[in-house]
């Protein structure tokens, strides 16, 4: 196969371009184009450079518009929080199975040890050590069944009015949950 049979001709380039001239003339030519025609900026080398030294501030405030909004004011979806918890939620569950890991490593039968002095050092700061234990667990979880209902009923459960309240069932329950594991286990 030959490259020459997948390139155009010249002539049909040539013919596309002399349309495109004279239907761009026939445009600016016609009483309705003229209205919308707007002037046009034209930056030299001498200006261009000038701009680059310029830094975002410096700009936005010649122009009298407001700088972007940052994060800080701006307001997250529910979904969105939801999402990131459970990606945060999933790396302290790899740090916290790598930890206990090496911790057994180092020494046998050390992490049952930490595990049975939690325990034994009081309702309230055994329920606690449960429930940091226990909430990155039970939030992935539920985070992934969620997420498994999108996947397979996407048009049930995927738009925006059921992602937000998914998003508040997720985080209600996990509390909900994870609260009655740390008392009652």
């Amino acid at each position: 196969m030959s490259f020459r049979c997948l390139l155009p001709s010249s002539s049909s380039l040539i013919q596309s371009a002399v349309s495109r001239r004279i239907t761009a003339s026939h445009r600016a030519l016609s009483p309705g184009f003229l209205g919308s025609v707007r002037d046009m900026t034209i930056l030299s080398k001498q200006s261009g450079e000038e701009y680059k030294k310029q830094n975002y501030n410096e700009r936005m405030s010649k122009t009298n518009r407001p700088v972007s909004p940052h994060v800080t004011i701006y307001h997250f979806p529910i979904g969105a929080l939801t999402s990131i918890t459970n990606r945060i939620t999933g790396v302290a569950l790899s740090v916290g199975c790598f930890g206990v890991a090496s911790l057994e490593l180092v020494s046998s039968g050390m992490t049952q040890q930490v595990m049975s002095d939690l325990a034994m050092s009081g309702a309230v700061t055994g329920g606690m050590a449960k429930f940091v234990v226990g909430f990155p667990l039970v939030y992935h979880y539920f985070g992934g069944v969620r997420h498994l209902m999108w996947d397979y009923f996407p048009d049930k459960y995927l738009n925006n009015i059921d992602v937000e309240k998914a998003s508040y069932v997720l985080v209600g329950g996990s509390l909900l949950v994870t609260a009655g594991l740390a008392v009652f286990v």
